[in-house]
Parts: structure tokens; sequence; C-alpha cells
């Protein structure tokens, strides 16, 4: 692939993980109808960076980071919710992220947490 990774991932997953919010949003879905369209959207996207020859360790990270974000808002209310630095919310998110790839590929945790975080810093907002 010629462009980066996130560049590829990011519009993929926004465009539906948007239509599948505004149908939560409009009632048009429950919570776990939404669960698990966006679930099945995140698993589509692995197989098909899978299929582009993507590692399933590197697809999880960009999958990831770039699940992040899109949640950015999200983010930033649960940050004024509970009068936190956005950065706080923001490594607890990235953290969680982080032990989720490492334990489903063995990888080291720190180190897929810099580069999560790293990813969301370059393509966030």
């Amino acid at each position: 692939m010629s462009k980066q990774l996130m560049e590829v991932v990011l519009p993929r997953l926004a465009r539906p993980l948007y239509k599948h919010l505004e149908r939560f949003q409009t009632g048009k879905l429950n919570e776990a109808q939404f669960t698990e369209r966006f679930e099945s959207l995140l698993q589509r996207q692995h197989q098909w960076l899978s299929r582009r020859g993507i590692s399933a360790a590197r697809a999880a990270i960009a999958i990831h980071a770039a699940v992040l974000v899109l949640s950015m808002p999200g983010l930033r209310a649960e940050a004024g919710d509970a009068n936190l630095p956005l950065e706080v919310i923001e490594h607890r998110a990235v953290r969680e992220a982080a032990l989720d790839v490492a334990s489903s590929y063995g990888l080291s945790e720190h180190r897929i947490a810099h580069t999560i975080a790293c990813l969301v810093a370059k393509y966030g907002d």
C-alpha cells in the first residue's frame, strides 16, 4: 500500500461508523445492535487489511488508533464530565487499546501504547 495505513483505515471506518452512530442516536438502533454492528465493522476492516498483506498486529494497532481518533469528541465530553484534562482520558484510552493489542498478539504493551499515541497525535484534530 502506497498510502499511510491510517490514511486508508480512517475513512473506511468513519463513514459506516457515523452512519451506525446516527442510527443509534435517532433510536433506530439500540446499544446492543450498535455494539454488534461496530464490532462487525472492525472485524471486516481487519480482514480487509489482512487480505492486502498487512500483518494482523499492525492492522489491529491501526484500527485501534483510528477508533481513538474518531472517538475524540466522546473523549472530550468524558473529560469535561469528569472535570479532567483531555490528556488523562486520552492516555487511559490509549493504554486500554494497547493492552488489548498486546494481549492478543503477545507484543510489548508499552511499545504499542507509544505507537498508538503517536498515530492519535498525528491524525487527531
